[in-house]
């Protein structure tokens, strides 16, 4: 578990996007996010306080959060010194990046003589075991995508969202590195070993009160030639009851691979559920999140309306529209 509240780190950042894991911590948990740190030069802004190392600690902040991705593949000096100031200050690290804290020899040195933790979260905490595929108590509902990015992780925060504010028993369960950080617990699946990958979710997803709902954050596609794998263990280690299809209707090719189309949402529609009654018969497809940030209004509307004409589902944008109609139906089934 990762300790809140977050100091969140933007470091040099040379513009927003480059800060997007900070603005999601910042979108989705503001009630952990205390304020911001900056270096000279940055270009990103969350619109939060800013604070000094100290000012931070002194209003409680446990974590500085790296929330901005770096530049040539290892540590700057610049960020060094900040990183080693809160090491000295008692607040622990966390980051999502590829280069790991843990290969920083003066950050682990100082860590250990300040009794404070570098958190890795790319890097398993546990041995998980092979998904043995035994039906699990509870509820559980899976985000799957046409494609990476295209919104799933948003979706999957925005339906928690709302049946947490119906007061429902829900859990977010994150799978990547950003989920992770946003709700300071989950499994970074990309980093499991293949054959472990969904008993790590079978581990994610346990046995719960029957009317607890895991909302379990999708990974990739199954139209990905690259990460259909970490999808597929998400289908049959999640064993959901009910799939949310995720979709940005105005990409004209997978992400990183121009020699692939998007498939159609009728494809995936056709695709996933056969694979998911593998491990729950009873699986239910019940809803479509299209990402439409791409889209005027009035595009965006008519889009939605003709999908929910041809599927019979919910069809919503999560950022415009909320999760309301997803969720009544969720219940309803």
């Amino acid at each position: 578990m990762i300790k809140a509240p977050y100091l969140l780190f933007l470091g040099d950042a040379p513009d927003q996007l480059a800060a997007k894991v900070a603005q999601g911590i910042r979108d989705w948990r503001p009630d952990i996010s205390i304020g911001q740190i900056k270096l000279p030069n940055c270009k990103a802004d969350l619109n939060l306080k800013n604070y000094t190392l100290e000012e931070a600690r002194e209003n409680g902040a446990k974590t500085l959060v790296i929330g901005v991705a770096n530049r040539g593949g290892k540590f700057s000096d610049s960020w060094k010194e900040t990183l080693c100031d809160a090491l000295d200050l008692k607040l622990d690290i966390a980051s999502g990046l590829h280069n790991l804290l843990s290969d920083e020899k003066d950050l682990v040195n100082l860590s250990k003589l300040n009794d404070c933790n570098l958190i890795d979260v790319r890097v398993p905490k546990e041995q998980f075991p092979i998904g043995n595929g035994k039906k699990r108590t509870g509820k559980r509902c899976l985000t799957i995508g046409t494609d990476c990015s295209v919104g799933k992780m948003y979706s999957s925060l925005a339906i928690e969202k709302e049946m947490r504010s119906r007061g429902m028993k829900v859990s977010f369960r994150a799978t990547g590195q950003t989920g992770i950080l946003i709700s300071g617990e989950g499994i970074p699946l990309d980093a499991i070993v293949a054959d472990f990958m969904a008993g790590a979710v079978e581990t994610l997803s346990p046995n719960n009160d029957d009317d607890h709902w895991d909302i379990i954050e999708g990974q990739g596609s199954l139209f990905h030639v690259s990460y259909s794998g970490v999808t597929m263990a998400l289908i049959h280690g999640g064993q959901p009851d009910h799939i949310i299809l995720c979709h940005e209707p105005t990409r004209t090719h997978m992400r990183g691979l121009p020699h692939y189309d998007v498939p159609t949402l009728e494809a995936l529609y056709q695709l996933v559920l056969p694979l998911a009654k593998i491990s729950n018969p009873n699986c239910k497809i019940s809803g479509i999140c299209i990402n439409t940030k791409n889209m005027d209004r009035l595009e965006s509307e008519n889009l939605k309306n003709e999908i929910e004409k041809v599927f019979k589902l919910p069809t919503v944008d999560p950022f415009i529209d909320g999760t309301k109609k997803i969720v009544d139906r969720l219940i309803q089934e």
